[in-house]
This record gives structure tokens, C-alpha cells and sequence, in this order.
């Protein structure tokens, strides 16, 4: 797909849907973020004729208007969400159970989710329905996935065009999210922090008082790799580029001196010089680092805005906890990332079309995981029920949003096997930050070549 979409309509629809947000805080969500160069995806050989004749009929069926007693079957939903198993999930089986009395919908909650789903996308062997990795390319969706235009509700959602190909629709997005800082707001009253920074330099000056008074300043999950996403996203605000990784695809050495990421990795790398991140950067926890942001040992997170409710869900009082833009230069402008997360398909493998597609479009419409999850709902006609959402929009940041990756950047990310997080850890960890990138460059110029043969 060569030409790449804008996430939502426009910056002033959003501005305007978020600044009408409810005060309910009832959100949070995945620990994943819709970088699409964490993996190599992996290919399978194309279904053959018999295989695609009998999906298509099968997709074409539409569940819409189905009445409850025709869905029927098991159903397997493949989600990352490994902190769920025991509460949201069984509630969302149970809920969907009562809706479609001879269907059911169990949930695999997958810990490594976009390696795992990579390894089984080679075989071909997915499960019903399933989050899409990133790396995923929208010329291949039609040998993995079964269309979707069928359930309605193409011109009810936002970005329906990101995970379309050939005029269908593949695929639809989980919710989408802004990037910045979520932060506790007694940490910061702790260190005699009466407002947000507004500028990088009273950012770190902000981190010196933190520390000082014994506050780890920022997690940042080193260990665990993938949190370090939202660095490469504000590289997107650095460029003033939607569509940087694009932009990428037309060039040889991406990663300049001085360029975008050089500049955010830069502040990353200050941050651990300086101490404003966890001690021991390789024994850092995921699950942790919630409680001890929500209990104020630790102050931020930059990822985004759903990690808002999870802090709350490990103990923080809802007013306790704020989220504000991330200060990356002295410009003293507020700026913001917004991004899609997941999308979710439906394997063409699948036994159960029908039951499938009427539990995506439960999932869709009924379950409320966009308000759990602290996203911004896919529905255009729903309004995100986070506070802390419509108190950041409030702040009127100039957003940016990050358009689709297209096929031309996914064939060389993948031949490289580019991971946007390890590449900020191996800038923060490199004796030599240049040689760092000087590396990448040359790793990203010989995937180019390659791809283009």
C-alpha cells in the first residue's frame, strides 16, 4: 500500500471530541504500543483456491443482523493482555456468553505477543481473532485475514483505512492513544513541584528535584524493551513529520546527527547519565513499575495515555495521577503525538467466521475495553471517558498523527529486523552514541538495497 493515511480526521475533530469528555476515569490499556517495527513478521505460504473459496463464503455472511441463537461455536481471542486473565477477560467471555447463549469466547492472553504471533503467522496457524502485529504488511492482509466490511461499521469508525487493502477492510483499530508523561502529582508536590514543565530544560530540572528527594524520577522499563516506544514516536514531533517512518523508506541514512531520533534518544541518554531513571536499568519490572508510580517511589512513565488507569488500577487515587506533553525542546510549545493502537483481524483459517465477526463487533460496540483501556474509542460517535485525556487536550497541544506505515518501510524494516526500542537502547548503552547510529544507518542502507533487488 504506497500512499499512507491519516490516523483520525483532522486535529480539530479530535481537539474538539476530546474536550468534551466526561470526568469518568474508567480506562486503561495495553502494555504494547502500535510500533510496527518491534519484529520480523514471518510468511506463510498463500492459502490455495479451495481454502479462499470456502472463507470467503464463509466471511461473506454477514452477523449483523444474526439473530443470537445463529452464532454458534468457539471462538479464541489472542490478546496481550496478560493481566486480565483472572478479572476483565472472564467478564468479557461471560458478558459475550450471555449476549450468544451457543457461542463462546475465550480469551489466550500472550506474554511475548508479537514474536509468538509472528512464529505462528509462518505456520498459519492464528487463532480466531487476533491483534496484528505491526510489522504486518496491508498487501499481505488478504492472505491472513478475512474481510471485515461486512459487520457495518465502515463509516462508524476511525482509521478504517490504515489496515484496509484492494478497497477492504481488514482489520480495526483497538482505540487510539496520545504519547506523553503520566505522572503523580504528590511525587511532584513531594519535590516542591507546583506545576507541569513546559520546556525540556525545566523538565530535567523538575527530575533533579525528584531525585533529590529520593524519587526515581522516570521509569522507563530498559529491561523489558518495548516501553522505550514512545522515543521514537516523539522523534515524530522532533521532524514535525506524520509520516517519518515513511519519509524513512526514501532514504539511505535515516538517522542523521542532530536528526529527530538523535535528538530524543539524546535526552534519554541525559536522563540515565543523570540518575533520573531506574538504578539498575537490566533488572527493571513492568508490572512494578505500575505500583511504584502509583504509590509516588516512582513519578512518570512517557508512554501512553493508557497507562493512566493501570497506575490507578495498582493503588493511586484517580486525582492523584495526571498526564501532561512531553517537553522536547525550550520552545516552551506544547506537542503530542496521537497513534492508533492495535488493530484487530479475523484469521481466514478460522472454523467460525460468524461467531467470529460477532464478537469482534461485540468487542467493538458492547464491552467498553475502549473506556477500560483509557483509549480514545474507535466509534466516531463515542467520546473517550478519560479525565486525564481531556485535561491534557485542554493544554492544547499542536498534535501530530502518525500516518500508517506503508509497505515500502515495513519490507525494510523487516529485511533489517529494525526494532525502534532496541535502537534506544543501543544508543543509551553505546560507548560512542554516533557510531550507534552510524551503525543503524549502514544496517538500514544494506536492508534498502536488499528489498529493492
Amino acid at each position: 500500500m504506497k500512499k499512507s493515511v491519516a490516523l483520525l480526521s483532522t486535529a480539530v475533530l479530535m481537539t474538539a471530541m476530546l474536550s468534551a469528555c466526561g470526568s469518568d476515569n474508567n480506562a486503561n490499556e495495553s502494555s504494547n504500543s502500535t510500533n510496527a517495527s518491534t519484529t520480523n513478521n514471518g510468511k506463510a505460504a498463500t492459502n490455495d483456491s479451495t481454502d479462499n473459496a470456502s472463507t470467503t463464503n464463509a466471511a461473506d455472511s454477514s452477523t449483523d443482523a444474526a439473530p443470537a441463537d445463529d452464532v454458534k461455536g468457539k471462538v479464541v481471542f489472542a490478546i496481550n493482555r496478560t493481566d486480565l486473565v483472572e478479572t476483565k477477560l472472564k467478564e468479557y467471555s461471560e458478558q459475550f456468553h450471555t449476549k450468544y447463549p451457543n457461542a463462546t469466547l475465550e480469551f489466550e492472553a500472550i506474554k511475548d505477543y508479537d514474536q509468538t504471533i509472528k512464529i505462528r503467522m509462518a505456520s498459519n496457524e492464528l487463532p480466531d481473532i487476533l491483534l496484528i502485529p505491526g510489522t504486518v504488511k496491508n498487501s499481505d492482509l488478504p492472505t491472513f485475514f478475512s474481510p471485515l466490511d461486512d459487520l457495518g461499521l465502515n463509516d462508524q469508525i476511525y482509521f478504517k483505512d490504515n489496515r484496509s487493502q484492494d478497497g477492504k477492510l481488514y482489520a480495526i483499530s483497538s482505540g487510539s492513544a496520545a504519547m506523553g508523561v503520566t505522572y503523580n502529582k504528590k511525587a511532584f508536590a513531594e519535590a516542591g513541584i507546583t506545576d507541569v514543565p513546559k520546556t525540556l530544560d525545566e523538565f530535567l530540572a523538575d527530575c533533579e528535584k525528584l531525585k533529590a528527594k529520593g524519587i526515581v524520577p522516570m521509569a522507563t522499563n530498559f529491561k523489558d524493551k518495548w516501553p522505550l516506544y514512545g522515543w521514537d514516536q516523539e522523534a515524530f514531533l522532533v521532524a514535525g513529520d506524520a509520516a517519518l517512518h515513511n519519509t524513512m523508506a526514501t532514504q539511505d541514512a535515516p538517522f542523521a546527527v542532530d536528526g529527530p531520533h538523535f535528538k530524543v534518544f539524546s535526552i534519554l541518554k541525559t536522563m540515565v547519565d543523570k540518575g533520573y531513571t531506574e538504578k539498575d536499568l537490566m533488572s527493571t519490572n513492568w508490572e512494578g513499575s505500575k505500583k511504584d508510580v502509583a504509590t509516588g517511589k516512582t513519578a512518570m512513565y512517557l508512554l501512553g495515555n493508557w497507562v493512566v488507569n493501570q497506575v490507578i488500577d495498582n493503588g493511586a487515587a484517580a486525582d492523584d495521577i495526571g498526564f501532561f506533553p512531553m517537553p522536547i525542546d525550550n520552545t516552551g510549545e506544547a506537542k503530542a503525538v496521537l497513534a492508533s493502537d492495535y488493530f484487530i483481524g479475523i484469521s481466514k483459517k478460522s472454523e467460525n467466521q460468524a461467531a467470529a465477526k460477532a464478537a469482534l463487533k461485540w468487542f467493538t460496540e458492547e464491552s467498553g475495553f475502549d473506556d477500560f483501556s483509557g483509549f480514545i474509542p474507535v466509534l466516531k460517535s463515542k467520546q473517550p471517558a478519560l479525565k486525564q485525556l481531556a485535561d491534557f487536550m485542554a493544554m492544547n497541544p499542536k498534535t501530530i498523527e502518525m500516518q500508517a506505515e506503508n509497505d515500502d518501510y515495513l519490507a525494510i524494516a523487516n529485511k533489517m529486523q529494525f526494532d525502534t526500542s532496541a535502537f534506544a537502547q543501543d544508543a543509551v548503552m553505546g560507548d560512542d552514541i554516533k557510531s550507534v547510529f552510524d551503525s543503524y544507518n549502514k544496517k538500514w542502507a544494506d536492508a534498502r538495497k536488499a528489498v529493492s533487488k
